[in-house]
């Protein structure tokens, strides 16, 4: 679990990472260099969860090794689908990582959401409804390990 008490934000109890895979942890199909061991590190005091669509058909192998569960959605309402999923484990406790318009409503729904915008880039829904943009998912993870980093970011 990670507590931090962020002035002007409120306190933080996060239990949950939830993070899109396609265009937030990988660029297309392949992780971003340095994003295992960063998983593996924010594993120690975050469950992890990945929802994708799994549009390359490489995030289960792409992710071997890593302490996550990967769930892959399909269909229509795929948004719908990741904000209904972070809900059930209780939003409140709920850091997302994501990219596209199918994420908006999971970072919105978030305690804390976080846009990432690597080279496929961010959807301007995903990145307006965010806590925060970073420019990697190595510096999203980061923020997750230095407490200090994410309260300097959303303090008033």
């Amino acid at each position: 679990m990670l507590e931090i008490d962020i002035p002007g934000f409120g306190q933080v109890r996060l239990q949950y990472l939830v993070s899109d895979f396609t265009g937030t942890l990988s660029v297309r199909g392949r992780l971003v260099p340095g994003v295992r061991e960063l998983l593996n590190k924010v594993s120690a005091i975050l469950d992890l969860h990945v929802l994708t669509a799994d549009t390359f058909g490489m995030a289960r192998s792409e992710l071997a090794g890593v302490k996550c569960l990967v769930h892959i959605f399909g269909g229509d309402n795929e948004d719908l689908q990741k904000e209904e999923f972070i809900l059930k484990l209780g939003a409140e406790n709920v850091v997302a990582l994501g990219n596209g318009n199918n994420d908006r409503s999971m970072l919105k729904a978030a305690r804390v959401g976080i846009a990432v915008c690597l080279q496929e880039g961010c959807s301007m829904q995903a990145a307006s409804v965010a806590d925060i943009l970073v420019t990697s998912a190595t510096d999203a993870l980061e923020l997750l390990l230095q407490e200090k980093g994410l309260k300097a970011t959303l303090r008033f």
